[in-house]
């Protein structure tokens, strides 16, 4: 048997730059990059095959190890789960700044590889730099935080044990119902010993990813669920873009009629334009969608999890004879609900299932009709599409252009300003049910807001991500104060890496989001604004003046400064032309951090104090036990 000597490291790095993924016959690298920040517990192993294996393996070099996998999932989701980077880190505080980002990884189902150093597994000296010491049991380092986050994980405390570890972590990185983070733990003694490895291990693999067809019973039962329904509604997830079936929906809808609503994830799956695109559903959604669900008599969920907010944490779905059919991937989310049929498989193929079945086609040489909702039904909600278009657009115009924007106003401009090739990334605070609600989605890899774990500080990170994935599109973070303090630090990677950004940082002087929501469950915005101490000890003084435009220059951007709606166009406009990393700073009209925006009519459980003294506790408890009254469980 042929082998070659390397370190463990160097076995790793070679090994990852010889595996490919392959869907619908198009062929890419697994690993097409590595993020690093290095200490003691990775320089001399992954640190120096990093620089062995550099014409095959490129390097990223990152500022924070929280935002490098923050950088690596916006990569994945760019590139449509095909691709993944990998990320290494020391052990220590390296190693668990990945929990965070990890677990953003796993809850929005998106590949990143985790390659922590770990404390040495011969253990020479107890304890080491930085090591945990845990009295009953040896073996317990601080990378096992990792493993709750976790779709694989691993320590590899011997250099033979990389061999079905690596290969574990493949498949698992590969496969569409079990993606998510996957952490090889590296003790750094390990890192650096040397092997004989058998040569088979470095050659070529190829991981099909595949597109698993529904079971053909359940397939007819949903067929005869849709063709009984009167109000269907099909809610799109993210899996309709991990799957790229996009055009398989659009054609499904072009046939029967059936209206689309989508979640965060989901959004874009049909363009904005498309009559049947009824917007954003649940919390964060439109009043036309969420109508539309409140009276449907059938669900059509394509890749979505139905998590809180899409179902407006349980009360959205209101007809007493709904149903639901749920097309996933995962049989774990094919079942919610209650679902009267699961049809476990790819989006795209079952999406193709239920066309071919609903359009007219020959049965035996006769002609069988296709399927189609009413006519009174399509125009129902055509209207109701109609109307919230012109609300949209009154939240979109400003009635002085000499004035500061609201938040809404800023919405406005960039939906105005964007074609196809620019990209919106957003994930935290009040601008994520800002956009479900107004954007209109022009491409599908448009519109990017995480908001499985809505993450402050993912936007600029994930942008570079996406950068690195679609160099030839213009990609826009879009961030409020709160989520530019948290990581702002990735602009330098940005710059360092010459990648042209356009950063808009919205100042709004706290956390406004969560604001407007403190206020609504009677905590009366505590904690929220950034301002000064007043003589009562509370933060009500005046605001606190920090220059966030200057910050950004001082990380090396180039920073344009509107004070002003008409300011603003301008500003965004030339960032759209820029060809270096940008930011637009704008202050808004802090009054209308949380408003302008029309209501989507949904509700959103959050737990009022059940017992208070003050007098806005008491009546958000008793709003709070109206809106609850209303929770279904689906059976």
């Amino acid at each position: 048997m042929t082998t070659r000597r390397l370190t463990t490291a160097q076995a790793l790095l070679a090994f990852l730059t010889r595996q490919f993924t392959e869907r619908d016959g198009t062929r890419q690298r697994l690993i097409g990059a590595t993020w690093g920040i290095f200490g003691h517990g990775n320089v001399a192993g992954i640190g120096q095959a990093l620089l062995e294996y550099g014409d095959e393996m490129p390097y990223h070099q990152g500022r924070n190890e929280q935002a490098m996998v923050h950088a690596a999932v916006g990569y994945a989701r760019q590139s449509g789960r095909l691709s993944a980077h990998a990320v290494t880190t020391s052990i220590g505080p390296g190693a668990t700044n990945l929990v965070t980002g990890a677990a953003l990884a796993t809850i929005n189902r998106l590949p990143v590889l985790l390659l922590p150093g770990d404390t040495f597994a011969a253990r020479p000296a107890d304890p080491v730099l930085q090591q945990l010491e845990v009295p009953y049991a040896g073996d317990v380092s601080v990378n096992d935080c990792l493993r709750p986050v976790s779709r694989y994980f691993d320590r590899i405390t011997r250099p033979e044990a990389l061999i079905p570890a690596a290969l574990a972590a493949m498949r698992v990185l590969a496969d569409p119902a079990e993606t998510g983070a996957v952490t090889l733990a590296l003790p750094q003694d390990v890192q650096a010993e040397a092997y004989d490895w058998p040569e088979e291990f470095f050659a070529e693999r190829v991981w099909r990813v595949p597109r698993p067809e529904p079971e053909r019973q359940d397939v007819h039962e949903a067929l005869a669920l849709i063709r009984s329904a009167e109000r269907p509604l099909i809610i799109a997830g993210g899996g309709v873009h991990h799957s790229a079936a996009e055009e398989a929906l659009r054609t499904l809808v072009d046939s029967t009629a059936m209206p689309v609503a989508s979640t965060q994830a989901g959004k874009g799956s049909l363009d904005h334009d498309h009559p049947a695109d009824v917007g954003g559903i649940g919390s964060t959604g439109t009043a036309t969608a969420n109508h539309l669900a409140r009276t449907a008599d059938l669900i059509l969920g394509i890749g979505t999890r139905y998590s809180d907010f899409t179902t407006a944490s349980g009360t959205l779905f209101q007809n007493p004879e709904v149903r639901f059919v749920n097309l996933n991937i995962t049989g774990f989310d094919s079942h919610k609900m209650g679902a009267a049929t699961s049809l476990t498989g790819d989006a795209r193929a079952g999406l193709q299932h239920l066309h071919g079945e609903l359009r007219e086609h020959a049965v035996d040489g006769e002609r069988t009709p296709g399927h189609r909702v009413s006519e009174a039904y399509e125009q129902e909600y055509r209207r109701a599409k109609a109307d919230w278009e012109r609300r949209v657009t009154r939240a979109f115009t400003a009635p002085d252009e000499h004035a500061r924007p609201t938040q809404a106003q800023v919405v406005g401009a960039l939906d105005a300003l964007f074609t196809a090739d620019d990209v919106l990334i957003n994930a935290a605070g009040s601008l994520p049910g800002d956009l479900h609600a107004l954007w209109r989605a022009r491409d599908p890899r448009q519109y990017h807001v995480e908001y499985g774990y809505s993450c402050m500080g993912y936007e600029i990170p994930a942008a570079i991500g996406v950068q690195l994935a679609a160099p030839e599109r213009r990609v826009w973070p879009v961030v409020g104060d709160g989520t530019y303090l948290m990581l702002p630090t990735e602009l330098v990677t940005a710059v360092q890496e010459g990648l042209p950004i356009k950063l808009v940082i919205l100042q709004n002087h706290g956390y406004a989001s969560i604001g407007g929501l403190s206020e609504t469950v009677g905590a009366e915005r505590f904690g929220t604004a950034y301002r000064y101490r007043a003589a009562d000890r509370t933060y009500t003084g005046d605001p606190l003046p920090v220059d966030l435009a200057a910050n950004a220059a001082s990380l090396g951007m180039r920073v344009l400064t509107a004070d002003t709606v008409r300011g603003l166009d301008k500003a965004l406009r030339e960032a759209q032309a820029s060809d270096v990393p940008t930011c637009v700073y704008v202050e808004t009209e802090t009054a209308d951090t949380v408003s302008g925006v029309p209501s989507g009519e949904a509700w959103w459980d959050v737990p009022v104090a059940e017992t208070a003294t003050r007098p806005s506790a008491t009546s958000a408890r008793e709003e709070y036990e109206r809106h609850v009254a209303a929770r279904r469980r689906h059976l």
